[in-house]
């Protein structure tokens, strides 16, 4: 059996790409042929990487740009040239281009269609789009989800829930240097460290989480890593209200700082608020170093899913930073639940979202493709 990964990006940055990454990797180590076609993205040039004896990724050259949508035309003409070699094609939507090239390769076999999210901001790109995206969700032989919420609610799949399965993706456990754990523990001694990470973009809802701090006391530091165009309106939010001595706003945190985080927190928020956030990987990142995790209630989305309600975490009121702050206080100030929620969290995290369970799933329904 050989499979392609169709679509997004090289080098690895989003959740996406990893989550196509980790399989092609957890594939070949099994023995199994499984190569990546992607664009590149950051001006890598374009490339083929032999990663080992049965995986490949095959890096096509970006043109331009547009709309959040890397357009790369060589795609077209390599997957043309390959196609034939794979007995099943696994594409990631959304990539419209991805898509297109799809469309144009002539490929005849067995196409696994992954769903990680439905195109909701993107509304002139969904429109030039539709036409396409509903040939390849007709064209799939199985569309997979992240969660059995987000497909089985999802709008555009309503007709197609007869081909309609799930993968949840699965991580490797966070391993973090000691040392960087130490320094973040040291210098917030005494206090309950509350971590959270994401872009600084409206859909992750950090202000709501900076506005809990109100109802919390000085025995509590929240502290939110990543970057982006919400930066300064967060900062101001934060000496508008006196709560600097109880947020911090990181930046940009490399891979080794976050996880020193993850190991170091008491309680991990992720504080989305809106059906942009499907899964959220870093919810499972958190759960593999035990860590009791807190999340919003979004209606049509798979993060309620990843985290069970008293069992990995709690699940409080969206858009309501009170009712955050309770449960921050609830968890933290609860020395049995708290236990009982860490204890979950692994557990949670070993069952369902270790990537041995994401290949696992991934080869069953392969095997399932290649008998039908």
């Amino acid at each position: 059996m050989k499979i392609l990964q169709l679509g997004k990006f090289y080098p690895i940055r989003g959740g996406v790409e990893k989550v196509m990454y980790d399989i092609m990797l957890g594939l070949s180590e099994r023995g199994v042929y499984c190569d990546m076609l992607c664009a590149s993205t950051e001006d890598y040039p374009q490339e083929d990487i032999r990663l080992n004896d049965y995986a490949n990724v095959f890096v096509a050259k970006t043109s331009v740009k547009l709309a959040a949508t890397m357009l790369a035309p060589s795609m077209i003409i390599r997957l043309r040239n390959i196609a034939h070699n794979y007995d099943i094609i696994h594409i990631h939507h959304p990539d419209p281009m991805a898509a297109l090239v799809l469309y144009l390769s002539g490929y005849k076999g067995k196409v696994m269609l992954h769903w990680h999210s439905d195109i909701l901001k993107q509304k002139i790109l969904l429109k030039v789009y539709k036409p396409l995206q509903k040939w390849l969700i007709k064209r799939a032989n199985l569309i997979v989800g992240t969660t059995p919420v987000y497909v089985e609610q999802s709008d555009f799949l309503t007709n197609y829930q007869n081909k309609v399965d799930y993968i949840p993706i699965g991580v490797l456990p966070i391993s973090a240097k000691e040392n960087r754990v130490l320094e973040i523990r040291n210098k917030n001694e005494g206090k309950k460290l509350i971590f959270s990470l994401g872009r600084l973009v409206e859909y992750k809802g950090f202000q709501y989480l900076i506005e809990s701090a109100k109802y919390l006391t000085d025995d509590y530091r929240i502290v939110i890593g990543g970057k982006g165009p919400l930066r300064e309106s967060l900062v101001n939010l934060i000496v508008e209200n006196n709560l600097q001595n109880r947020v911090e706003l990181l930046g940009f945190l490399t891979d080794e700082e976050a996880y020193a985080y993850f190991e170091a927190c008491d309680i991990y928020v992720l504080s989305s608020i809106m059906k942009t956030e499907a899964f959220a990987i870093v919810q499972i990142e958190a759960m593999s170093c035990g860590k009791p995790v807190i999340t919003a209630h979004i209606p049509g989305s798979g993060v309620s899913w990843v985290n069970k309600n008293y069992e990995s975490g709690l699940i409080c009121e969206s858009k309501n930073a009170e009712d955050l702050a309770r449960s921050i206080t609830n968890i933290a100030e609860n020395k049995d639940l708290y236990q009982q929620l860490s204890s979950g969290a692994k557990d949670r995290f070993e069952n369902n979202f270790h990537r041995n369970v994401m290949v696992d799933k991934t080869y069953e329904l392969y095997l399932r493709l290649q008998k039908e």
